[in-house]
């Protein structure tokens, strides 16, 4: 079986039953460890599952992988977990450090291939320390082109109306600039329930959960190493660190530290109810003694040009409205669905590889940093 079709699954209910099975091979290695499933919103199969156990003898530190906080992104994240199931754990001392594995924060997105949960909510923008403190407005950028990034009417021709999304996305640059295009994106926004990038009105069940697993670890570990698993933004077929500028080192001292070419910083102020932003806050409120790594791994697929943001914009859009508004012809459905596939979860064999090379990468610069593997040996 080639390795793509070993750890990249074709739809949610084999991805969990596969992360399931790792139970087996965790428990050689840390006979305590449980697998716990959480049901999350209607649908009582839409599962979060997380495979955890303390260390054996002293809880010194933790690994965190989490995976599917924008649902068809879980895919790739699931098969990292599986390589860093089948690769690394012999590299990692039980006695010292815990496990925590989890499978699908948003179970709804990953099942139907869609990046926000059932409520629309683009769960990365849910993680508020303080909700009544955000104003529905935060995002004027957003707000001022609202009539880009909202469904109207049902798509009658793809191809007129992805020309004319460019267009409109081309004079909103002029308008706002290219930064504030940039910002309305990354902002989230709180006031229309069926645009894009919607933070919710809310907490999300998914939001709450990850935030109690997030307070559980903190407070059980003085060293807290986390990874969360994402795809579609930095360079084609490379992996990208992205970090809160809670994490108060300059972007070329961490490229030296660990290794990586691409790092990238944030800050708060640009993003609202990001879940790393939230972490880092808890941990600072809560246990600040306490030692956090936290950052995105993502998996790029469009690239980094003017046109592919273009086209990663434009294929957000179309898709959000073939959801709410549906597609006139069906070859015009398809279409979409498979260029929002091609972005977040592409067929194409190169990109696999990619991405369990990059995995590697990615897994090896920064546990090893953080000593969590004893030692490795590159694949």
């Amino acid at each position: 079986m080639p390795a793509t079709e070993k750890y990249f699954k074709r739809d949610y209910e084999q991805s969990r039953e596969t992360f399931q099975k790792h139970l087996t091979t965790i428990k050689e290695k840390w006979p305590q460890a449980a697998l716990s499933t959480e049901t999350i919103g209607e649908d009582p199969d839409n599962t979060i599952d997380v495979i955890y156990s303390e260390a054996l003898t002293s809880n010194e530190q933790v690994v965190f992988f989490t995976t599917g906080e924008h649902g068809i992104e879980g895919y790739a994240g699931a098969a990292v977990t599986h390589l860093f199931v089948e690769e690394y754990l012999n590299q990692i001392d039980p006695q010292t450090t815990g496990i925590c594995l989890v499978h699908a924060i948003n179970p709804w997105g990953m099942r139907n291939f869609r990046r926000v949960t059932e409520n629309n909510v683009d769960l990365n923008r849910n993680y508020l320390f303080e909700p009544d403190s955000v104003p529905e407005n935060v995002n004027e950028n957003y707000s001022e082109e609202s009539h880009i990034f909202q469904p109207n009417g049902p798509v009658k021709d793809v191809a007129k109306e992805k020309t004319e999304l460019y267009e409109q996305l081309s004079k909103g640059m002029m308008r706002e600039g290219y930064s504030g295009i940039k910002k309305a994106k990354g902002m989230g926004q709180f006031e229309f329930p069926r645009g894009v990038y919607y933070g919710g009105s809310k907490e999300e069940e998914s939001a709450s959960f990850l935030k109690d697993w997030q307070r559980k670890l903190l407070s059980t570990y003085p060293r807290v190493i986390h990874m969360d698993w994402h795809t579609a933004l930095g360079p084609t077929n490379e992996v990208t660190m992205v970090v809160s500028e809670h994490d108060e080192r300059e972007e070329e001292h961490m490229k030296e530290e660990y290794g990586m070419q691409n790092i990238q910083k944030f800050t708060p102020k640009k993003v609202k109810g990001d879940s790393t932003n939230y972490f880092h806050k808890l941990k600072n409120e809560e246990n600040p003694d306490t030692y956090l790594f936290s950052a995105l791994f993502e998996f790029g697929t469009f690239g980094t040009s003017r046109k592919a943001e273009l086209r990663e914009f434009t294929t957000i859009i179309l898709e959000n409205q073939l959801y709410w508004e549906g597609a006139e012809k069906e070859e015009d459905r398809q279409w979409i669905l498979e260029e929002f596939k091609n972005m977040f979860y592409p067929d194409e064999g190169e990109w696999r590889q990619s991405v369990l090379k990059e995995a590697r990468l990615a897994i090896e610069s920064i546990l090893t940093q953080e000593e969590i593997l004893v030692s490795y040996q590159t694949t």
